[in-house]
């Protein structure tokens, strides 16, 4: 249970927009594609950035509650949401870089799949990612299946080294 002080603190303290039980955008912002899931986080945080991820994880652990993570929001088993804990949805974090002298891209974690290739293709750059325009391009980077995300999933084909942003923490 989370002290409502400390909810109230620390949803101050967020770049991006904050929910709970009863706000408005609440439910939307807790909802998956599969309406079968009907999970209720304690808070959503909607990160503006990486301060915001920071912020989120250290309250988190100080809080010691159960942590969920939306990137591009596909998560058909609904582990992007959990119930009672602190949802981190960094979905609105769509930055991305492409070098084409040098045939890289530097992406953030909520862009989807059609957002990417839009931005690579105007170079003559593609990836071998995936097909599904609406898909996030975190999970597909990282092998995700139902957002399990382990050293040995990370396709050689898609990428050459991945930097967490997150340190290691429970997936709902």
């Amino acid at each position: 249970m989370i002290a409502e002080s400390a909810a109230r603190q620390f949803r101050s303290s967020l770049g991006g927009q904050s929910f709970c039980a009863g706000d408005p955008g609440y439910d939307e912002a807790r909802r998956v594609p599969n309406a079968m899931i009907d999970r209720r986080p304690a808070i959503i945080a909607r990160c503006a950035g990486p301060a915001d991820v920071i912020t989120s994880v250290r309250f988190a652990r100080e809080q010691e509650i159960l942590v969920s993570v939306r990137c591009g929001g596909h998560s058909i088993a609904g582990k992007a949401v959990c119930d009672d804990g602190l949802m981190i949805d960094i979905s609105a974090t769509k930055g991305i870089r492409v070098d084409p002298a040098r045939r890289t891209v530097r992406a953030q974690t909520g862009l989807k799949l059609g957002e990417f290739d839009r931005e690579t293709q105007a170079f003559g750059l593609a990836t071998t990612q995936g097909v599904v325009p609406t898909v996030g391009i975190a999970g597909l980077t990282l092998g995700a299946v139902g957002a399990t995300y382990t050293a040995s999933s990370v396709s050689p084909l898609t990428t050459s080294s991945v930097r967490t942003l997150l340190p290691p923490m429970a997936v709902s």
